[in-house]
């Protein structure tokens, strides 16, 4: 009888990092029948505190604990980016498999690192959370590869938020440390264009821009994707919170809740109220592991997560994320696929954890793997040097 997840016992995890990602991630694998978790690691006090009290686990300031720990599976690795090689690499070679939070890396070269350490040591790699893993974008990919509409040809997104007035730390405004849009929010776009195509990206065309002096790293970017299929792309990200695509999105929030309309320009307004960069840092630590989650990724999901408006167009129809599912298009009008939401999980972060399980205990060899995850680091680094050097990179 072929094996099923069922057959294994659940995957025994710790988190590396307990600020608003893996805050978000705990607060999602609590529910999750397959995934235990028995440990976390930390510089703040107060997440760890809440932790161990939330799951009677084990607590520490030091990765190397962490991974002593004989019933440690896998660790979750979502500290900030410029730790992600140091801290994937340690993973590996203390026999853990490893979810690194995106991107995996800042460099080639570090991703190149981390996929080597992974292969030596005989673990497993899956990079999340990536919005390639919502439910609306793989039941699209799914329709695409059908041929039910034809072919794919091209898409279109976008997405307008407030990303870049959150409260930042010092090193989330410096691009060279991973700040900005570039790694933090490209991704997500880059990796959903690549999983509906499904080819290869051959060239970038991209202008980026910093549009205020007071947060020095790049907020905005339009680019032209082509990829080796003949499928072309184009995307936009802006984080300057003036426009916010949501609401083209019938007011429902990137983690699939509905939020109240308008507050253009809200955390603009907010964050001219702190009064040093400090300030600004210690409210940016308040939202570790114990402080409630941002309204938007909260517990109680409503609708269908997103990550702005994009519009995939085949030969016979055209492809749109509903706030329930997916709207199609054809000659014959607009229908709709609703896909189902659970009601206690923002969908698409669970499935991290699913894939590193069918890898780990099914041998299945994982989408969101080393390789996939340096081809979008790849992209990204493309959108920056294409904007520097004012031309077209061909990759």
């Amino acid at each position: 009888m072929a094996e099923s997840k069922a057959d294994f016992p659940p995957l025994r995890l710790g988190i590396v990092g307990l600020g608003l990602a893996g805050s978000i991630m705990t607060h999602n694998l609590r529910h999750h029948p397959a995934v235990q978790l028995v440990g976390a690691c930390d510089l703040n006090p107060e997440a760890l505190a809440a932790f161990a009290a939330h799951f009677d686990a084990f607590t520490t300031t030091d990765l190397a604990e962490l991974l002593a720990l004989p019933e440690l599976d896998a660790v979750y690795i979502a500290t900030p980016h410029q730790f992600h090689r140091e801290q994937a690499v340690l993973a590996a070679q203390a026999g853990k498999h490893v979810v690194v939070e995106k991107p995996l890396a800042l460099t080639l070269v570090d991703c190149d690192e981390i996929v080597a350490a992974v292969e030596t040591n005989g673990v497993q790699l899956v990079v999340g959370h990536t919005h390639s893993f919502d439910p609306a974008v793989t039941r699209m990919a799914a329709v695409i590869a059908s041929g039910d509409i034809g072919p794919l040809r091209m898409i279109n997104s976008f997405n307008y938020t407030n990303f870049l007035y959150r409260p930042r730390r010092p090193e989330e405004l410096d691009t060279s440390l991973g700040g900005g849009i570039i790694f933090n929010q490209v991704p997500h776009q880059i990796d959903t264009l690549r999983l509906l195509a499904n080819s290869p990206v051959r060239s970038v065309r991209a202008v980026t821009g910093r549009w205020d002096a007071s947060r020095p790293t790049e907020g905005a970017y339009q680019a032209f994707l082509t990829f080796e299929n003949g499928v072309s792309a184009t995307v936009v990200y802006s984080g300057y919170d003036h426009f916010d695509s949501d609401e083209l999105h019938d007011w429902v929030g990137e983690g699939g809740r509905d939020k109240p309309p308008g507050g253009w320009g809200g955390a603009r307004r907010n964050l001219a109220r702190v009064s040093s960069e400090a300030e600004e840092a210690v409210i940016r630590q308040q939202s570790g592991y114990g402080a409630p989650l941002p309204l938007a990724l909260g517990e109680g999901t409503q609708h269908q997560p997103h990550f702005g408006v994009m519009v995939a167009s085949c030969e016979g129809g055209d492809l749109k994320a509903s706030k329930n599912g997916i709207y199609v298009y054809t000659g014959e009008g607009q229908s709709e696929i609703v896909l189902p939401t659970p009601a206690a999980v923002i969908p698409g972060w669970c499935e991290v954890m699913d894939e590193l399980n069918s890898a780990i205990n099914l041998r299945v060899t994982p989408i969101h793997g080393g390789c996939w995850a340096r081809e979008t680091l790849r992209c990204c680094l493309a959108v920056l040097e294409s904007a520097a050097q004012d031309k077209e990179i061909w990759l």
